[in-house]
């Protein structure tokens, strides 16, 4: 094997076309040796004798891609001072582009002895382990970039790269579950045909399998528990290992991005698989614990833990930060994806022991090229002290907006006091972002998402069902604020039924008329349940996965889905309704006055159903479940791309979150002399708003018709007249 010197950048393995170099960090290594393994897993090691600022590094003329790999570390094996390198455990390079294999969950993977753990162990981890891959960078992209896509234009759907595509049946059963899959027509028409313009997809990086759920016959479906933040998941390729999954991946980013969708990836940046101590040694903690790691600072043997998962990286070691910042650039510039979704992001920002918005990555964040260009979107929590920080993220960034989807389902659910912080919320929560000088697009609003009930779910259970996970319902959290509509569960009462869908209408129709940013979670629209189980992280099976039906999902030029009441059909045309009317998302804040050079309304009246404006005595009561809300299309008062003066018609939007029917006055004149209705989320027959090419319908001219009904469209009311919302539901009316 020839070896010449190499260069200690890049990091990982670079094939520049005739051979690849191989470049590590790590300060605490005394000797390195690059196992090359063939397809027997025989090993030829390589010392890599070359150091630059604890890089060790070779170039192997004779080495290209597809070629399995890791590395052994020599140094110091002492946890107490925080050390726990281990030549015995073939490691993982940290900048690999490709995985092959999973870790089996033998104890060979463990650093230390069972019976001393204060003492390396000495079995050999490489008939365990997963091992790197040189990657084939070559592809041909064509014409595809990143779209940037602005924010308030954007409507994004959570998805499962698995959980989305096991199920379809149009899908060649080799497909399913794949990135190939994604990438199906078959897919791409839902999606295309629902309207959503992003996928915000659950973690792809590789990850590994928990060796606790493997013992129990689960698995870990959602994937938070990265090792490769370079790799993606190999478990999701159909063309296998040995980097094939690269290609997989940039194809299904192209063709996302020709039916003009966004790819937004879910990246797990604040702890790896590693766990705590107790854990197996896999890559980092083989190469330079210390360095990798947040310990205990009196107790290295320890780890510092915000994320609940065991460990947390050292996010102020220059090579941390340079690995987070390396991966992301490399996803947007070799991958071309859209933006990227932090989760736990609070950790992140603990540079020593606080949240600090000033913390060394978000400067880095900030001044970047490359990663400050994309959307960037934070979980804004963790589990560590001080580490909710909704609304307190720099003004780069959006965040998910837990308190958007608290609000919006207790105001739906009838919770006592609900009102006020629901009309903050409904108007683009300027109460946690404008004080920052930051714009409605910082909140990512949702309702539902992997993580707690799907909306069917929410509608139809009080209490979570999670007895499937084995941790004796301990796991999930209790405080859902959902309402089962009077039974839990299954039923068949058809009132009941018909308040479930009803209530998943009104949920639905929230979001879409919300300021921000709409994220949908995947099968949603579809009805999709997991029987009550909010914590599904282990589920990867049909509790999780979306079920398509035996059509394989929906006829759009048909409308519905047989057996859903519309519900596909009732969120398609509330996005197109959305992408209609820009005053339904302003890329700023209301101001609650009239904008300049309008008739005097304000761009925002909130008003009781008696038509009046709603006073500060209103909104303190607490029993008051029904308000009305009125957008003045003239008001905008901000310019589009070109410059122009955008324009729209208003909107009123009626709240009925009462048991009973009320009657709504329509406001003066002043507001509007006609309004037609566009949604009505109690007539299940016309699920409202739009036609199948997009545009508002019973309206060939783009005007209503003249008094009375206009049909499809709905009827037309006159200023002063009343509109009946019945019990549990909204009213969309448009100015006429």
């Amino acid at each position: 094997m020839q070896k010449w010197a190499g260069h200690p950048f890049p990091l990982g393995a670079d094939h520049d076309g005739s051979g690849t170099n191989f470049a590590l960090f790590s300060e605490v290594a005394e000797r390195v040796d690059l196992c090359l393994v063939d397809q027997a897993g025989r090993e030829e090691r390589v010392a890599l004798e070359e150091v630059d600022g604890f890089i060790w590094h070779a170039y192997l003329p004779d080495v290209g891609p597809g070629q399995r790999y890791g590395f052994r570390v020599h140094g110091p094996y002492d946890p107490a001072a925080g050390h726990r390198c281990n030549p015995a455990k073939l490691l993982l390079d940290p900048y690999a582009k490709a995985i092959d294999g999973q870790a089996d969950g033998h104890p060979a993977l463990l650093g230390y002895r069972l019976d001393d753990p204060d003492r390396p162990d000495g079995a050999d981890s490489l008939p365990h382990t997963m091992l790197s891959v040189v990657a084939d960078a070559s592809f041909d992209w064509g014409d595809d970039r990143p779209l940037k896509r602005p924010y308030h234009e954007s409507v994004m759907y959570e998805a499962h790269v698995r959980g989305l595509t096991r199920r379809h049946p149009a899908l060649p059963p080799e497909l399913r579950g794949t990135y190939a899959g994604l990438a199906h027509p078959a897919v791409l028409d839902h999606l295309t045909g629902l309207g959503v313009t992003a996928v915000e997809l659950m973690p792809v990086h590789q990850f590994v399998q928990d060796g606790h759920l493997l013992d129990r016959g689960l698995r870990n479906y959602w994937g938070y528990n990265t090792i490769g933040f370079f790799a993606p998941h190999n478990g999701y390729a159909a063309t296998g290992g040995r980097g094939g999954q690269v290609a997989e991946f940039k194809s299904m980013v192209k063709a996302l991005h020709t039916a003009g969708i966004e790819v937004i990836l879910d990246v797990v940046y604040n702890h790896t698989a590693e766990g705590n101590e107790r854990g197996p040694t896999l890559s980092f903690r083989g190469i330079d614990n210390a360095s990798y790691y947040r310990l205990v600072d009196d107790d290295p043997a320890h780890y510092f833990d915000t994320t609940g998962t065991g460990n947390s990286l050292l996010m102020r070691h220059p090579n941390v930060l340079q690995l987070i910042m390396d991966s992301l650039r490399y996803w947007v510039t070799e991958m071309h994806v859209d933006g990227f979704r932090f989760d736990l992001a609070a950790t992140l920002a603990r540079q020593f022991h606080e949240v600090d918005r000033l913390s060394a990555f978000f400067d880095l964040v900030q001044q970047d090229p490359v990663v400050s260009r994309v959307k960037l979107i934070a979980e804004p929590w963790d589990v560590g002290d001080g580490g909710y920080q909704v609304g307190n993220f720099p003004q780069l960034w959006s965040e998910w907006n837990g308190e958007y989807r608290d609000s919006v389902r207790d105001f739906w659910r009838g919770a006592q006091g609900a009102l006020p912080e629901f009309a903050s919320r409904l108007t683009g929560s300027a109460d946690l972002y404008e004080g920052d000088n930051r714009r409605p697009r910082a909140g990512v609003n949702f309702v539902t998402a992997h993580d707690g009930f799907t909306l069917r779910d929410l509608v139809s259970y009080n209490e979570k069902h999670n007895d499937a996970n084995g941790e004796d319902g301990q796991d999930g959290a209790d405080d859902n604020r959902s309402w089962n509509c009077g039974v839990e569960g299954p039923t068949d009462d058809p009132a009941v039924l018909a308040l479930r869908a009803r209530q998943q209408r009104n949920l639905l129709a929230t979001l879409l008329l919300s300021q921000g940013v709409p994220m949908i979670c995947h099968g949603d629209e579809l009805g999709r349940t997991q029987g009550g189980n909010n914590n599904a992280y282990c589920q990867d099976n049909e509790v999780s996965w979306v079920d398509w039906g035996a059509d394989g999902g929906v006829d759009w030029e048909a409308g519905r889905r047989p057996g859903l009441s519309g519900l596909p059909d009732f969120a398609r045309r509330m996005i197109a309704l959305r992408r209609e009317h820009p005053v339904l998302r302003r890329r700023r804040f209301f101001r609650g006055r009239p904008a300049h050079g309008t008739s005097g309304v304000a761009d925002l009246t909130w008003l009781r159903p008696d038509g009046r404006e709603m006073t500060d005595e209103d909104w303190e009561r607490g029993d008051a479940h029904a308000v009305a809300v009125h957008l003045d299309g003239d008001g905008i008062a901000e310019p589009d791309a070109h410059g122009s003066q955008v324009r729209d018609e208003s909107i009123l939007v009626l709240f009925n979150a009462h048991w009973e029917h009320v009657a709504f006055r329509l406001p003066g004149v002043a507001f509007g002399a006609r309004w037609q209705v566009e949604v009505d989320t109690a007539d299940e027959t016309q699920p409202g708003g739009a036609r199948p090419d997009g545009r508002p319908d019973g309206r060939p001219d783009g005007r209503p018709g003249a008094g009375g009904s206009t049909g499809a469209g709905g009827q037309v009311f006159a200023a002063g007249e009343s509109v009946k919302a019945q019990a549990r539901s909204l009213v969309v009316l448009v100015s006429a």
